[in-house]
């Protein structure tokens, strides 16, 4: 399984974004998909989650503006980013969990810059 993602990019202060992930390659539904992000010198921190059944969590600096959604069938998630601020800088990883074994996969990562 490889998680591919797009959508990254440089913005302005107060604008939008949306990063999209594919589980290419899974031959099952993924019971976890999400974003997680990290910038330079923090640890790698949740940005938002959901299950397969629609259970969401979100990091609590970005409630309220961030949207996950997932479509099971394609095992796609998309982040939906909205009135972006500076401190929401840094590279987005897409995170999937299998739900057995403790089999997780990661995405290589996309920069997000937002500046303003």
């Amino acid at each position: 399984v490889q998680l591919v993602e797009s959508g990254g990019g440089s913005v302005q202060s107060g604008t939008s974004l949306k990063l999209s992930c594919e589980a290419s390659g899974a031959l099952f539904t993924l019971y976890g998909m999400g974003w997680y992000r990290q910038a330079p010198g923090n640890e790698r921190e949740l940005v938002a989650t959901a299950t397969d059944e629609g259970t969401t969590t979100y990091g609590d600096s970005v409630k309220g503006r961030f949207t996950i959604s997932r479509n099971n069938t394609e095992n796609t998630v998309v982040l939906q980013m909205n009135n972006l601020q500076p401190e929401d800088t840094a590279v987005y990883y897409c995170h999937g969990e299998a739900g057995v074994a403790d089999i997780v996969y990661w995405g290589q990562g996309t920069q997000v810059t937002v500046s303003g």
